[in-house]
Formats: structure tokens, sequence, C-alpha cells
């Protein structure tokens, strides 16, 4: 339904503000459709025994598949794994920015992808590691796209999964008539973000989690986007919370930061991959 002039007017603002808040989740304009140079994307990569499931990498609302990973990707890669990244959650018209597609969908896209790793690596199952939206929209493609017999870890940097406040400023939209629905038909990517939408009260209803897959929450007290931080931990059993402050009281990453280039998540990521071989995360991980 379009809005009237007047009342589309009154929305700009607020949906430039939430549009303005979400975008520090990003790290910079598309640059490459595959990874360059750097070990990663690689089809012909074929898992280890050390490491016998590829890594897929999921990126956060605005960003893209390749600039979201330019410290993990090739920290993962120089630790042996098979790494793979991708764009999802593109919207007509806006040709730079992604994950901005209804989440439903992007789950499907997801799944694609994830059918492609196997297929040309071989192997049984994908790890996934994901950063805000990245490491929430995983688990519609685990509860209701049978993606929980293809995963075995998700491990979220930062995660959306029970929605955002963005620090209250979402709490603002029932005083403002059309500025719910405009911000749905313009980025449903982020209207499914808010905490309380249609989207994240199904995501949630009936457990966060389901059986067969690891998961892991790692967060930061000073995220100003995911809000408050403390809703992006999951429920469950096979769940590990972790706050980047309570390993390393110095860490002042926010929520760009922390996916970007935050050692002590890296190393806690590393340990999630690899539980076997995980040794104690410190400031100077």
């Amino acid at each position: 339904m379009k809005l009237p002039l007047k009342r589309r007017s009154r929305t700009v603002g607020l949906i430039s503000a939430l549009a303005l808040a979400a975008a520090t989740a990003v790290a910079t304009p598309a640059v490459a459709d595959t990874a360059p140079s750097s070990g990663w994307n690689n089809y012909n990569c074929q898992p280890s025994a050390a490491h016998p499931r590829p890594v897929v990498l999921v990126h956060g609302t605005l960003g893209n598949g390749t600039d979201n990973w330019l410290a993990l990707a090739p920290y993962l890669v120089n630790r042996g794994y098979c790494v793979f990244s991708f764009d999802y959650g593109q919207l007509p018209g806006v040709p730079i920015f992604d994950g901005l597609g209804p989440i439903a969908d992007s789950a499907q896209q997801l799944s694609g992808e994830v059918d492609k790793v196997l297929a040309a690596t071989g192997a049984d199952k994908v790890d996934l590691v994901g950063h805000s939206q990245g490491g929430m929209m995983p688990r519609y493609y685990l509860k209701f796209l049978g993606g929980a017999d293809k995963v075995n870890t998700l491990v979220g940097i930062a995660p959306s999964n029970h929605g955002t406040t963005l620090d209250g400023l979402t709490k603002l939209l029932p005083y403002f008539p059309g500025a719910a629905e405009a911000l749905q038909h313009a980025a449903p990517g982020l209207s499914d973000q808010v905490a309380g939408s249609p989207f994240i009260e199904k995501l949630n209803e009936g457990g966060d989690t389901v059986p067969g897959v690891h998961y892991t929450v790692i967060a930061t007290r000073y995220d100003e986007v995911v809000t408050p931080y403390t809703s992006q931990f999951l429920n469950g059993p096979d769940v590990h919370n972790v706050v980047v402050q309570d390993l390393c009281p110095l860490d002042i990453s926010e929520h760009v930061t922390i996916g970007l280039v935050d050692r002590v998540a890296y190393h806690e990521t590393a340990n999630a991959l690899d539980p076997e071989h995980a040794t104690h995360t410190t400031c100077l991980s």
C-alpha cells in the first residue's frame, strides 16, 4: 500500500535514523563477488582430516560477502579451514548494499550456498559463522528449511537473535503513523529485525535452538546496534554465550569492530569450530 505524501514525509526522518543506525553494522560497499587472492572461496578446496567441515561466513545487514570477512576469512584459512562467503538479501534498485531483503528469502539463499559448498567439497556438514543479521538469519534456515541436517555449528558474532530496539529508537515506531509499514516496504531486512516483529516472534516461538546443532554467541557490552546486548544470547541445550569483556576487560569493540577486527572474538570463533583443541582466550589471543 502506498502511503499518502504527508504521511510518508512524517516517516522519512525516523526511517533514515533507523537505516543510519543499522549502517553501523557495515564494513564498506561491495567491491567484489569473491575474495581477492586470500585463499577463501576456493571451490577446489578439500577439507582436511583436522578440519573436515567447510566454514560458510554470513555477512550482516548492508554488508557483503567480501568486505565483512577481510580479516576473519584469512584467519580461518591460515588455520587450515576451507572457507566460503556469499552475498544475500539484495533488493531491486539497491546495487551496493545487501542484507535488506526479507530474511526468510535470505535464508533460502543461504540454503543454496550450503548445498553448493557441500557439493564442491564432498563434506557431510558445514559450520556457519555470521555477524549481526548473519548470525541470526541462519537460525531460520536451521529451524524451517532443513538446515539442521547440514550444519554442525553456528557461531553468531553480535547476532540479532531476539531483535533489536536500536537503543530504544524502534519503540518510537508506533508514534509515527505509517512508519512501520514504510520501513517494511523499503527495507524488510531491517523491519524483520525490530524486536517483537512477526519474523522475530516466529523465529523464537517454541525455543531458540534445534537439536543436533552446537551454538555459540559472541557479544560485546558496547554494542550500540543490537540492543540490549543480552538480547543476542540464546537459551537451550548446547549453547555457549560469551561476552568478550569477560575474557578481556580491555576490549572496547562495539557492533562493527567485534565482527571486523576483534581478535578475542576470532579466537572464540576458532574455539567453537574446534572445541577439542580449544585454548583459553585472553587479551593476547
